[in-house]
């Protein structure tokens, strides 16, 4: 006789979050960002022509505000910050009038590798800063809300990794990367307070 229910070994484990747990919260913190470097998510966005687009970000350009929603950096002439910003325009130019339901904002899902589970992570993403999001700096900032978060996991088999980088270069090079990290997550913090009316 065989069974429909698959063994616990073999069996899919899947999570749902709306706000990020505590591990993820920290992952994304914006501290120690050199026990962070290595790191990698899957920023994936879809072009007004339905294609797909991946961008890689590290911890130097991920940051929790809070616990329901991130704010990622980009390089502005990216393919994700185009379609980001142009589909973003695009809901801005339909504001709803005051008291009306919520304007709509683009979509993106941020997925990656974290303790063993595989994490997708559905977006609702804005510019949070200036023209298009662009800083100082020469990047363009974005805020995302949380829709839903998803892990999932087996227990045949545990993901060792995701995509992984290691800094190049000798250690005076890999000290600038950090500092510059350090610089962008300053300005992903000080754009993400001011959009948040509590400042945090």
């Amino acid at each position: 006789m065989s069974s429909s229910v698959e063994p616990p070994a073999r069996a899919l484990e899947q999570r749902t979050y709306d706000e990020w747990p505590s591990a993820l919260r920290a992952l994304f913190d914006g501290a120690v960002l050199a026990s962070k470097a290595g790191f990698t998510a899957s920023l994936i966005t879809c072009d007004a022509g339905g294609h797909l687009r991946t961008s890689l970000l590290g911890a130097g350009e991920l940051y929790a505000p809070d616990s329901r929603s991130i704010a990622f950096a980009l390089w502005p002439s990216s393919r994700a910050a185009r379609t980001l910003t142009g589909l973003a325009g695009d809901a801005f130019a339909h504001r709803p009038e005051p008291g009306s339901p919520a304007r709509r904002r683009a979509r993106a899902a941020l997925t990656f590798v974290y303790e063993g589970a595989f994490h997708q992570v559905q977006l609702a993403v804005e510019p949070i800063s200036g023209e298009a999001g662009a800083t100082a700096g020469g990047l363009a900032l974005f805020v995302a809300s949380i829709e839903v978060g998803e892990a999932q996991q087996v227990g045949y088999a545990r993901l060792t990794s995701g995509i992984a980088f290691a800094l190049s270069g000798d250690e005076p090079e890999r000290q600038a990367v950090l500092a510059r990290w350090e610089r962008q997550i300053d300005a992903l913090r000080e754009a993400a307070n001011r959009r948040s009316p509590s400042g945090g």
